[in-house]
């Protein structure tokens, strides 16, 4: 429910806008005590007042969490702004930020699709084991003479299914033993 303080402007309750940007009171305390949200006032029984425009302020934050801005970062990015002398300084401190979190993102993006391709070639040599020429014992998947289409393991499964050095022992399968993972 917002409150309408006249002249067609109207003022949400924290409950409002927590409603409408999808984001819990609690937050919506916390961006305020980060300095990243203002109440415009409060009611005569104390409660928090937000111009509609809050909305698009949380939506900001939202973003600049995608990025992978921690509130602090916000928050210093906000005081970095406020804080020039000149706005092109300003700009130009906020374009340099911006262009660091375009390249982060671009790295972010190609180690997604690398990891993605990891999967689909897992996934591809995972399914040809639907149909097992041999079914046997899980350890006679390190040996499989299965013909999966494809010339080694994916990085995946042969991390899997490779030998490795226990605490206890060396698994001469190649897999590890359920009573050697720690």
């Amino acid at each position: 429910m917002s409150i309408n303080i006249g002249e067609g402007m109207h003022l949400l309750r924290i409950g409002d806008l927590a409603r409408l940007s999808g984001k819990t009171v609690r937050a919506i305390h916390l961006y305020e005590e980060m300095g990243l949200l203002q109440p415009a006032t409060r009611s005569s029984g104390g409660f928090r007042l937000y111009e509609p425009a809050a909305v698009d302020r949380l939506r900001w934050i939202e973003l600049l969490h995608g990025l992978g801005f921690s509130l602090h970062e916000m928050r210093d990015l906000l005081k970095s702004w406020w804080g020039e002398g000149l706005g092109p300084d300003a700009m130009a401190r906020l374009r340099a930020i911006f262009l660091r979190k375009l390249d982060e993102t671009r790295e972010a993006v190609r180690m997604h699709q690398r990891l993605e391709q990891e999967l689909s070639q897992g996934l591809a040599y995972l399914e040809t084991c639907r149909v097992c020429s041999t079914p046997m014992a899980v350890t006679g998947c390190v040996n499989c003479t299965q013909d999966h289409g494809m010339t080694k393991e994916p990085a995946l499964v042969a991390g899997v299914t490779s030998a490795r050095e226990s605490s206890r022992k060396i698994a001469r399968t190649g897999f590890v033993r359920v009573e050697d993972i720690a």
